[in-house]
């Protein structure tokens, strides 16, 4: 993990240009410059020491959620690379405090429509007992909801189940909406 985050780094500071530019004597023919670096990454994690990726949200600094997966493969360039993992859980922080632990064999972050999908089959719970399970759960940054399709089961702590193809939810699974 050490070595993929040093090599990511040292990747991204190749990048960059560190020396002065004179602006007294402009280029006769300037070079092209490029769009961005485009990167391929990955990395492998254990069981026990798993890759981990953590998002913040840049006011108050509160996590979003905190991704845990046993290995990843980025592509693209930062701020906009699609990243893939396998082995995966993560845990999703909602804004009321309330934390959901959803588990898959595969997730895809998008960092250009700022989405998580895992994929494979999701399962999932929070800490009042509700439990999900679907086909695929999609985690959006920008409003911190999830939407599930495919074989949606939601189950309450009191023994209460709901079926569905596709929902809408809340990280606490209080504001649901099934269809």
């Amino acid at each position: 993990m050490k070595r993929a985050a040093a090599f990511f780094v040292a990747a991204m500071l190749a990048g960059c240009n560190p020396s002065v530019q004179n602006s007294a004597t402009p280029s006769p023919s300037p070079s092209p410059t490029s769009s961005g670096l485009s990167l391929k990454i990955s990395g492998h994690g254990t069981q026990k020491a798993p890759v981990r990726f953590v998002q913040q949200v840049s006011h108050g600094n509160r996590v979003q959620y905190d991704l845990r997966a046993r290995s990843f493969e980025s592509i693209g360039a930062q701020g906009s690379a699609r990243v893939s993992f396998s082995h995966v859980t993560i845990t999703f922080h909602g804004k009321d405090g309330s934390t959901l632990i959803a588990q898959a064999p595969q997730a895809n972050l998008n960092q250009t429509t700022n989405t998580i999908d895992m994929l494979g089959g999701v399962h999932a719970h929070n800490a009042t007992g509700s439990t999900l399970a679907c086909d695929t759960l999609r985690y959006d940054h920008t409003t911190e909801m999830i939407y599930g399709t495919g074989h949606v089961v939601i189950t309450g702590p009191n023994g209460f189940a709901a079926t569905a193809n596709r929902f809408q939810s809340d990280i606490s699974l209080t504001h649901t909406r099934m269809q």
